[in-house]
């Protein structure tokens, strides 16, 4: 029995806390195997139910038998410690929540604001990077255009101080180029831009820093999970079948092998068009049920579905996003709501699953 193979049969085995198998659900903490026996140590929550063990316990054992029967398996079950905790480039963080989606277009941008907002309207200490380095919007959707950082010397190394909006403390590429120039970097240089962001920012205590990634799958979002740890990720989708395909492959790549980011949730954006004149009436313009159906695939949940409001557009383009406006109009409701379901799966994802890992690539 090698480890690979080992790894492969627990992925058989359904956690019954998250739905999600057992090394997606990152329950395994260590594993053992010599000639005879096996052992695998799990992370659980510290009052797990003495029947939900059992349950694993008998099912893990029963299905091994079966695939090797000259093999003993023990499981042994211990606590995880607060994401927070973890090892970590920057421990003043708590939690790092990565916004992704599988195409542009679809309002990531808009979301990752308002949610960046919406937790600190909840109480939180929050910061969010615009790490879209290809198409930066945050600047402008923040009324930041235009300005520039500063750099101060602390303890002799150069740090990039965020700017400030709304009390959040904030950094994008947009604030280092022109918005008209091309930002053309490839590799290296485009993992080095990201992890300066990270690591070069004098980013404050906080205790949620949002991370608004490009659309798709490539070297910012590899980057993002091998320079920290990341607790979570949100997949926005629209509820076009096009957007949903492309979602997915955003997800793949935060639940591969050796990655291994939990799925906080789904955000459906534009799910529907209610004319004001007939405010009883939705239109669904990009059809129905994508995201609903994206959440099923991931055994997660359906954080929110914001609707086509105009409103929404007109304040990222004015610097004041729409959570910010006064009174509960349509909008601020649905931003709102969505915050305090992200906030919702962070506790859980918290309490219930071991702490994600940097990823260590292999050659």
């Amino acid at each position: 029995m090698t480890r690979e193979g080992l790894l492969q049969f627990l992925g058989t085995i359904i956690d019954p806390l998250t739905g999600q198998n057992l090394v997606l659900a990152n329950r395994i903490q260590d594993i053992k195997i010599d000639d005879q026996r096996v052992q695998v140590m799990l992370f659980f929550p510290p009052k797990l139910d003495s029947n939900i063990k059992s349950e694993i316990n008998f099912k893990v054992i029963e299905e091994f038998a079966k695939i090797a029967p000259g093999l003993s398996i023990d499981l042994h079950f211990g606590n995880p410690e607060p994401a927070h905790k973890k090892s970590s480039n920057l421990p003043q963080i708590k939690n790092i929540i990565a916004v992704a989606s599988g195409k542009g277009g679809v309002g990531k941008s808009t979301i990752s604001v308002n949610l960046a907002l919406g937790l600190k309207q909840a109480g939180l200490k929050v910061g969010i990077l615009d790490a879209d380095l290809y198409g930066p919007s945050i600047p402008i959707m923040l009324g930041l255009k235009g300005k520039r950082p500063e750099v101060k010397q602390v303890y002799g190394v150069n740090k990039i101080i965020p700017l400030q909006a709304y009390g959040l403390p904030v950094m994008s590429i947009g604030f280092v180029v022109e918005p008209e120039q091309a930002v053309v970097l490839r590799g290296p240089r485009l993992a080095g831009v990201m992890k300066q962001f990270l690591e070069d920012c004098l980013w404050p205590e906080l205790d949620v820093l949002v991370i608004d990634l490009p659309p798709g799958t490539g070297d910012i979002q590899l980057t993002l999970v091998q320079t920290v740890p990341v607790t979570g990720a949100i997949i926005v989708t629209t509820p076009q079948q096009v957007s949903v395909a492309d979602a997915i492959k955003a997800a793949n790549m935060f639940q591969m092998d050796g990655i291994g980011v939990p799925i906080l949730g789904i955000v459906e954006n534009m799910s529907w068009f209610t004319p004001a004149e007939l405010p009883d009436k939705k239109y669904e313009i990009f059809g129905k049920g994508g995201g609903q159906h994206l959440a099923g695939l991931y055994h997660t949940v359906l954080l929110q579905q914001i609707p086509l409001v105009l409103s929404v557009r007109a304040g990222g383009d004015e610097g004041r996003p729409s959570i910010m406006d006064e009174g509960e109009n349509d909008s601020t409701k649905y931003f709102k709501s969505m915050a305090a379901n992200v906030l919702d799966q962070l506790n859980l994802r918290n309490e219930n699953m071991a702490p994600t890992q940097k990823v260590v690539m292999k050659n």
